[in-house]
């Protein structure tokens, strides 16, 4: 395994965490634009990055007209109106409220799982990743690359995958959903492969919930028995972290 390069922050609280990832995102972001026309964001969709959204998007500075958007994953099944959708979230919190140049929605509405994966891949070939802008799950998943279906040496970009139990359990205690037999079995998302191609990758993980996932991401065996353990072999990424969340770490 190569040497181990992931920079990790711990902060106060979840504001303060949010803050400080949100700084350095746009910082990255206007340093890029500096030397690049545009530039391809890919963002996760959760109630985990909230505050952090909220942050990025009241920054004067950044030029949101010169970056192209993708989301990290979507469910399938679930009506195209339905506000539990990660494009619909992403819609609310981030994408009508700043100009971006494009944004590229994960479809999992129209029943062609497999045609939609070939376009979106295409679609990242054609724009490659900057910057993404991800969470960790509490099983220690990546985008919806929970331990049973995550592969570190993926050969797509985009899969369909079925959805562990622990994972759409997590999003009955986030509150998206009232009960677990509502939750999608199914979903779209960007592999493993895919996320680490993103030249920088900012990770924001607030709450107690997640300290386990954390531990085992920072301290446990890279695998992808906790999927997010590949973080720590990407050459240009940063792990956010809350007092919470880093509970068993520090």
């Amino acid at each position: 395994m190569s040497k181990e390069k992931l920079k990790l922050g711990v902060y106060r609280d979840r504001a303060e965490m949010s803050k400080a990832a949100a700084g350095a995102v746009a910082e990255r972001i206007i340093g890029l634009l500096a030397v690049k026309s545009e530039i391809n964001m890919v963002f996760a969709a959760a109630p985990s990055q909230n505050e952090f959204l909220d942050t990025l998007v009241r920054n004067k500075e950044i030029q949101w007209e010169r970056i192209n958007a993708f989301h990290l994953d979507e469910y399938i099944g679930l009506s195209s109106e339905a506000p539990q959708g990660f494009g619909n979230f992403l819609r609310r919190k981030l994408f009508d409220k700043v100009g971006f140049k494009s944004v590229n929605y994960l479809n999992g509405s129209n029943g062609g799982e497999l045609m939609e994966c070939d376009r979106y891949s295409k679609l990242l070939v054609q724009f490659p990743l900057d910057i993404a802008c991800i969470g960790i799950g509490e099983n220690g998943h990546l985008a919806f690359n929970d331990p049973p279906v995550a592969d570190f040496h993926d050969k797509s970009l985009v899969k369909v995958v079925e959805l562990d139990e622990v994972c759409r359990k997590q999003q009955v205690n986030d509150g998206c959903f009232e009960a677990l037999a509502m939750v999608p079995v199914r979903a779209l998302t960007l592999t493993i492969p895919a996320i680490m191609s993103a030249e920088y990758i900012y990770c924001m993980v607030p709450g107690k919930s997640k300290a386990v996932a954390v531990e085992k991401a920072l301290k446990g065996e890279i695998s992808e028995a906790c999927p997010a353990s590949i973080l720590r072999l990407h050459e240009a990424a940063e792990l956010f972290l809350d007092a919470d969340s880093a509970a068993r770490i520090v």
